[in-house]
């Protein structure tokens, strides 16, 4: 069980950077915003136990962060 886990982890992380790789047109405050979703995604669903609700709303959260955190000064 611990193999399938590890290999899922990876081939999520894998999509996920081929993904991002197409916000090449997106501004950085978006960009920002994709990238904290995703990891606050992936985070949420390591600490949520690999639940839907963790999930969600670690991406949420990492979202938002990622937004502010790359607002125009």
């Amino acid at each position: 069980m611990k193999t399938i886990r590890t290999y899922s982890v990876g081939a999520i992380a894998a999509a996920l950077l081929i993904g991002l790789g197409g916000c090449a047109g997106m501004s950085r405050q978006d960009q920002g915003t994709a990238a904290g979703a995703v990891i606050g995604g992936v985070a949420g669903n390591v600490v949520g136990g690999g639940g839907v609700l963790g999930t969600a709303a670690g991406a949420a959260v990492g979202g938002v962060i990622g937004h502010e955190v790359t607002k125009p000064k």
